[in-house]
């Protein structure tokens, strides 16, 4: 007997960095899609509100893997500042995006922490895949510590 239910492979990766200030400029910072392209390499062009997006709003990102361009509808579905925030993005080639981000007040600033997860990703990650994500989210947390710490 055969399913029709295709067979998806739940995926996260989850990266954190401790950022010397409150976690109030740090939950307003990174929940403003319009800084992404700031920190983030992939991301290009965010059409928004120059603003945090709170549970509820929908902004429109142009992002990019290796091989192509793709254009992103997200909605924010969690916001609770400034300890949580979530957003998911639907996709044809990976399904489901979703980012979920926390701030954690710690001796020296505020942990924030960045996980993106794929709960029906269609195949699995390959090694140089997983490789590439560590990367770029660690350089992104780098760029969100050096502007946020900037005198």
């Amino acid at each position: 007997m055969t399913s029709d239910t295709p067979i998806t492979y739940p995926f996260q990766r989850s990266h954190s960095i401790v950022i010397a200030t409150a976690p109030t400029a740090v939950f307003d910072y990174v929940t403003n899609p319009k800084t992404w392209p700031k920190w983030l390499s992939s991301s290009h062009e965010i059409d928004c509100d120059d603003r945090p997006m709170r549970f509820g709003d929908t902004f429109h990102e142009h992002w990019s893997t290796r091989t192509a361009p793709v254009d992103l509808d997200w909605l924010v579905i969690a916001c609770e500042p400034p300890h949580l925030w979530m957003g998911i993005a639907q996709t044809d080639f990976m399904g489901p995006i979703v980012l979920h981000y926390t701030f954690d007040d710690v001796p020296g600033g505020t942990r924030f922490t960045r996980m993106m997860r794929n709960p029906a990703r269609p195949k699995l990650p390959t090694d140089d895949l997983l490789a590439r994500i560590d990367a770029e989210s660690n350089e992104g947390l780098a760029n969100i510590k050096r502007l946020l710490e900037a005198p």
